[in-house]
Parts: C-alpha cells; structure tokens; sequence
C-alpha cells in the first residue's frame, strides 16, 4: 500500500456501484487496467464499519493490487488512491484492481490571458494608465485559459467574478460562472469561443445592469482555484451599449463627453467669457484608482452601484470635502496661503492623485475646480458628462425665485443686507442617462453641482436635475430642481436704501425679469470653441411657453428650510431683516429711459479704467434725469471687495436723444486691492437713473474683466512618440506695471508631468521664456496647457495643440 497515510473513517451509500466508481475515476484519469474476481487480502489497518480509508500526498501515487477482505459480505470496500486524495467505494463480489496513478491528472488553470490590448481597445478603455483590464459593462470580452491538460467535457469549470470585502451569489455580488450551463438571473454571459490542446478562449459579458467597481476573478475547476497575480477587473459604466442607462448615441458626443481627456471652462462675465483650459486628464495614473476609492467612500450599497442617479449625487458630496472628507475644501475668503489658491489648478489630475496619496481634502477649490474635478470623475467612471458654465448665476436661498440687491445712494451695493446674491458665473455638471426613477421624458442631461452652496437632504450635493424638468418648470423633481431651475430664472429686485429719520428706508427700483441665467454655455463638440445650450435650460425669455414654465415652478414652491452658507455673503441677523412684499414686474416707462455702460478703452492693469454711462430716450419731451454711477471691484461670486469712486449727474434731454458721462477710474484707486485679494476679481459698474416729474426708475450693471498680454507657446505641430521634443513658453510684460511673485504652471498630459517654474517679478517690457523637453508616450492629438499668475494678475491662460504620430 501506498506509504505515508493515515486511515480516517469514510462513510459511502451502500447503494454505489462499480459504475459509479468507475465515473469519479474518470476525471482523476485513473486507468483501471483490470477487473476480475479473485481472492481478497487482508488490510493492514481497518477503520470500525468494514470500510478502511487510506490518505496520501497529492505527489504522485504508485498504487499495486489494493486488495482486502472486510465488513459485510455483501459490500466491499475498495479503495483508490488519486493525486486528490483517496476514494472508497462498496462494490459487490470479489474484485482485483490494478491502478496506475498518472501525474497532475486533475484539471489546473496555468495561467489566465486577459487579452488587454484586444479587450481594451473595444471597450474605449486603453487610455487608462493601468495594468489591469479596464472593460465596460454589458459589452463582451476575451479571456483566454491556459490549462494542464485538455478541457473535456466532463470538467467542472466555473469562472467567478466578485465585488466587495465579502461576495456572495445571495446578495449578487458574487458571479460565478459555468459555461456549460444557461445564463442565471445575474445578467452575466460566458461561452466557449474555442477550446483546443491545454487553451480555451472564453467569452464574458457582464450585465448592463451590473455594479461598477473593481471585481476580483478566480477560475475553479473541480477542487482546485487559481487566483492570477493581477486579479482585479475594473468594471464602468457604458455609453456604447444601448441596455446601459449612460447610452448615448452620437459617436462625436461620447468622443467628448467620455475619451476627452482635455476641455474649456468658461469664465469671465455675461458679456466677456473666455474659455480656461482645464486638463481633466480620466486616464492619467492613479485617477481610476481614486475614483473606485470615492465609491467605497460613499457608503452606497453595492448594489446601489448600478444605479447612475445614485452614483452621481454621491459624487456631487465627494468632491467637496464639506461632510464626508471629499476630495476638495472649498475657500472663498482670498487667503489661500495654507493650500494652493483655485486660481493656480490647470487641471483635475494633480488633485485627484494628491488626495488618493493622503486621503485627505485637498486645498483649495472654487466652483470651476469642483466642476472640473467632477467632470474628471463621472468620465473616468464612464457617465458622459461636461462642464456648465451659467452667467450671473442666482444663489436664491429663500426659494421664491427673486435675488434682491441693495444699493446706497452713490449705487453702491451693500452686500451685508442680503442672503441672495449673483455670481458672474457658475460652473456645475450635466451628466447623461436615463431616469427610469422618474415619469417618462426626463432622459437625457442632469445637472449635478458639487460646489458647497445649500444643503440638501442634509449634506452638501446637489442633483441629479433633468434639464427637461428644469425647462419646463417642474421643480418638484428630484433632485433639487428647485434650486437650479432659480439659478437660471431668478428675477433681480434692486432697491435704494436711503436714510430717512436715521433709519433706513427701502425704495424699489426696478425688477429686471431677463438678466439671470444667461449665455450659458459648454465646450462645443469635436471643437475648441464654446456652445451656447441657454435653449436647454429654458424657453425663450418672454416667451409664452417661458411664461408658463414659470407660472408651473411657482406652483411648486414651498419653503424648505435651506441653511445659507455665511462664506457666500455677509449675513444680517434674520430678525434685523425686513419682511418684503412680492414685486410685480415693471412696466413700459414713460419717458423710454435706456441706460449703457461701456469701456471707452482696454482694460489692462496699471491704466486709468475709462467708462462710461450712456443715458438714452426713446420719446418725445422735455426730461430731467438725476444719474448715479459706481464703479467697485467684485469676486465672481458677487462680492464686493472695493469701491473705487462714482458719479452724481443731472442730465437734460429732449426728445429721442443721448448723453454720454464718463466715469474714469485712475490706476492708484484699485492697484493696491489687485495685489492684496488673492482672487481674480472683475470691474462692476452700477448706474441708476431717476427721471423727474414721473415715476421712471431704472437700474443698469455691467460687469467686466481686465485684458491681459499673452502667453506664446513655440513647438512642432507634430512629434514622433517616446521622441523628445522641446516646447518653449514666452510671455512679455507689456503692461504699465510690475508683475511680482510670477510663477509659470504647464502640463502636457501623455506628454510630461505638471511642471512650476518661479519666474520672479517681471518688469515692464521684460521677456521670460521657459522650456519643457517633452517624450509623448501616447499617440493622437494632445494638448499642453500654461497658466501665468502673480500677486496682481491671477491667471493668463493659453494652451496648444500638437499631433503625437508613430
């Protein structure tokens, strides 16, 4: 007998047969060379119930005649030896067997091709800098099995696909799948596309339903289980597969709005938007690895991880760091001197490592470096998302649809008397997919905002919104269509606040219904150019459909209760507030009093500013207007930072005629807050315009953005791959002023890393120049961006664009 092992005690259905043991012989490749009657031995060592176990090493068995006599007459024992272990079986009569044992005859898996370059090319994902396979879900993929000896059709295999610390097939996070039998209720498909020698080519196909994450694959046949050294399977949502919620038809869309690694955020004012380049960079190393970290952050159930709606508005709080430790700290203060100032981000990749590195909230974001940052993450997931850019932005925290702003008599705004204010832009998310949680034809976009502005449902995210509920006025939709329908519909209500009897008094101006939500706007698709989707939003300002959109949302408003936050605005006690009455629309003024504000000049730093307010009649008659103008600096969330002077005019016109009164700012009243707020800040001009004898009163703002000398990049239109080029950056001061502190940011994604070069004060007409050696190691068309700041200028962006051939 075969040496080295114990007898343990086996207990068999006395109903097996020969057959039966001639059946689980076969897989082991046990060759039975003879069978005859013949006498029985006696064993050596003999368990109680006449049946004897023998155990041995899985290393190759030499078994002669197994021959004994014991137990009941009628059944007897047989034992044989596999390199698995040993069998006992009761067969009747007498039996000789004579057993050879051939090495490794259990099925194996030797090895697990994941077939990455094929796979990862079908599914849009070699981008990735990751050595795993990256596949999306509902789409086919290749894998090919290396075995020790053909797969016959006997052997058990079964592939297991799992997620989570604990997969298990009840709660669905546990896949295992056998080939040879029919597709089970998880939605997940697997066949043999050809099996030959010791190889077999496998077919996979997760359900388009399936949790996105990151699943860990073993191969089990029979006994044995073979984990791969890369286990792991990233698994993403799918615009390419119609059953995906995230499908999006239009090949250039999901070429935009998923594989561009690269895009505009639009800033500036309503009337004077520039495009800031934005590197979101979903491929770069370390970013899909963060973005599985926030899933597991997020605390959603797995299986709430199929669900877009879900997903999205878990992201809308990560990115924030407001109550959850999120990716970034929101600052609007102007002192950023423990974290990088959100005017110093070119893109989304530097922050996202930096925060899966320490785990820790990153420092610090405003609207545009959240949406830039959510944008990288729904992306990288695979959710079709893009930028959205809304000028002047309404923060209505009352819910009822008006922002009011106080001025004083000079036209100043007192920033201090309101909780609502108007952001010159604001920048949040529109995300793809179907809401199969709401009523039909609600598909489509959904805005999502990651910026920390009101709470909802007790944290601070916001959305998913359908665009089409926005539209249409049907702000009970969740989520948080209340909110963003105000963002893009709100009235502005201006009201003088003058002192009489030493208390203030509050005189309404004018209501302007047409000034909020304009210009909206994105990255056009398949150009470097901005798209203007106000149309999306909402109807036509006075239009009728518009009107009854907006007699719809009223309907639905109710109080809810949202917290302001205090770093939005400065915040009067509620009970120092005075209650105010709903505000009528205005009517057509007697005198067709018009009001235009304009730069008589370029705004560049350093230079007086030269404004101007043009005061206009469209009637005829005799008209006395008493003009006030100002002229402040404000952040872009409307802050006031300083005043810089004003006007005070009476005006004489007759009939349909004009004055133009100039309103010029000299360069020493507004340098010194340049350099000492941190923020960019913009020119706002306010006019207020009273005509005498009647009851015309009107109210004109203009914002605007200082001009600044560019940056000039100098390198080939084309470059060979893993060949060095270099690309040289050249910026003259051609301002009236010094540029102190100056520090040169680039980035050239597929090309080179992040790179800050100090440049120091530039002085007027002086020329710097930086270079860059650069070794693209991805072909395409690829973009490198630069960004200038210093301690007056926050920002001159520029980018360009070069062709990576092989």
């Amino acid at each position: 007998m075969a040496a080295g092992g114990d007898t343990v005690p086996c207990h068999p259905s006395p109903q097996a047969s020969l057959p039966m043991a001639m059946h689980l012989l076969a897989p082991a490749r046990l060759l039975i060379r003879q069978i005859a009657k013949s006498g029985w031995s006696q064993p050596s060592r003999q368990a109680s119930g006449g049946v004897v176990a023998m155990t041995a090493s899985r290393e190759l068995v030499r078994s002669e005649s197994v021959l004994w006599k014991s137990g009941p007459e009628a059944y007897r024992p047989l034992l044989l030896f596999t390199p698995c272990g040993c069998r006992a079986f009761p067969v009747r009569g007498r039996l000789k067997v004579n057993m050879v044992a051939v090495e490794g005859s259990d099925l194996k898996v030797t090895g697990i091709d994941f077939l990455k370059s094929q796979n990862c090319r079908l599914h849009h994902t070699d981008a990735y800098n990751i050595k795993n396979l990256v596949v999306r879900r509902g789409q086919p993929f290749l894998m090919q099995l290396n075995f020790s000896r053909e797969l016959k059709a006997t052997d058990k295999l079964a592939v297991r696909f799992g997620i989570g610390e604990n997969p298990m097939k009840i709660r669905g996070t546990l896949m295992s799948l056998n080939p040879r039998r029919e597709p089970d209720f998880s939605g997940w498909q697997i066949s043999i596309v050809k099996s030959s020698d010791k190889e077999c080519l496998l077919s996979v196909t997760s359900s388009p339903r399936a949790p996105v994450g990151k699943y860990t694959l073993h191969v089990k046949t029979g006994t044995n289980i073979y984990k791969p050294e890369n286990d792991t399977v990233y698994l993403l949502f799918n615009p390419w597969c119609e059953a995906d919620v995230v499908f999006l038809a239009d090949e250039a869309q999901k070429k935009e709005y998923v594989l561009n690694d690269t895009g505009y955020i639009y800033v500036g004012s309503a009337y004077n938007i520039t495009g800031r380049p934005w590197n979101f960079g979903q491929f770069e190393e370390f970013i899909l690895d963060a973005c599985m970290y926030l899933l597991d952050k997020s605390q959603l159930k797995l299986s709430n991880r199929r669900d877009t709606v879900l997903v999205s508005r878990a992201m809308s709080a990560l990115v924030n760091a407001n109550d959850d430790s999120g990716v970034l700290l929101g600052n609007w203060s102007g002192n950023y001197s423990n974290g990088t100032s959100p005017m110093d981000w070119i893109g989304s990749v530097s922050i996202l490592q930096q925060y899966y590195k320490t785990k820790k909230p990153v420092c610090y974001g405003q609207c545009w470096v959240f949406a830039g940052v959510l944008t990288t993450v729904m992306r990288c997931l695979g959710v079709p998302s893009r930028c959205v850019s809304n000028f002047n932005s309404a923060h209505d925290t009352e819910e009822n649809l008006r922002v009011d702003i106080y001025m004083n008599e000079y036209g100043d705004k007192l920033d201090r008397l309101s909780l609502d204010s108007i952001w010159n832009f604001h920048v949040w998310n529109d995300v793809w997919m179907k809401r199969k949680d709401l009523p039909e034809g609600f598909d489509g976009w959904q805005a999502i905002d990651s910026t920390p502005q009101e709470q909802s449902q007790g944290i601070f995210q916001c959305g998913p919104c359908p665009l089409k509920g926005i539209r249409e006025g049907d702000v009970y939709l969740p989520y948080d269509s209340k909110f963003v329908y105000a963002e893009v519909n709100a009235d502005k209500v201006y009201w003088l606040v003058k002192k009489v009897n030493g208390k203030d008094k509050y005189i309404r101006i004018s209501t302007e219904t047409e000034g909020v939500g304009v210009n909206i706007s994105t990255k056009a698709v398949g150009e470097n150019k901005r798209e203007d989707i106000t149309s999306q939003y909402k109807f036509p300002e006075g239009s009728e459909e518009e009107r009854k959109a907006m007699q719809r949302a009223y309907s639905f408003l109710r109080p809810s209760g949202l917290v302001p936050r205090a770093r939005f605005a400065s915040i009067l006690p509620m009970e120092n507030m005075i209650s105010k009455p709903a505000v009528p629309h205005d009517t057509v003024s007697q005198s067709g009093i018009q009001l235009e504000i304009t730069n008589k000049e370029p705004l560049y730093p350093g230079n007086p500013l030269e404004l101007a307010i043009t005061v206009k009649t469209s009637t005829s008659g005799y008209w006395t207007i008493s003009l006030v103008g100002s002229c402040q600096l404000q952040s872009y969330t409307g802050k006031v930072e300083a005043s810089l002077g004003y006007i005070k005019e009476t005006i004489k016109l007759e009939g349909i005629s004009e004055k133009q009164v100039a309103l010029k700012i000299p360069a020493d009243e507004y340098m010194k807050t340049l350099a000492s707020v941190e923020d960019e800040v913009h020119i706002h001009v306010t006019a207020i315009a009273e005509v005498e004898g009647t009851d015309d009163k009107l109210t004109k703002e203009a914002t605007m953005s200082f001009e600044y000398p560019p940056i000039t990049v100098q390198m080939p239109e084309t470059a060979k791959l893993n060949e060095e080029f270099t690309c040289a950056f050249i910026f003259k001061n051609r301002l009236n002023m010094s540029l102190d502190n100056c520090k040169l940011l680039v980035e050239g994604l597929g090309i080179f890393k992040m790179a800050t070069f100090d440049e120091g004060d530039i002085k007027p007409g002086k020329i710097i120049k930086s270079e860059v050696v650069c070794t693209p190691t991805r072909l395409g068309e690829k973009k490198i961006v630069a960004k200038l700041t210093s301690t007056q200028i926050k920002g001159i962006s520029v980018e360009k664009t070069i062709t990576i051939t092989e």
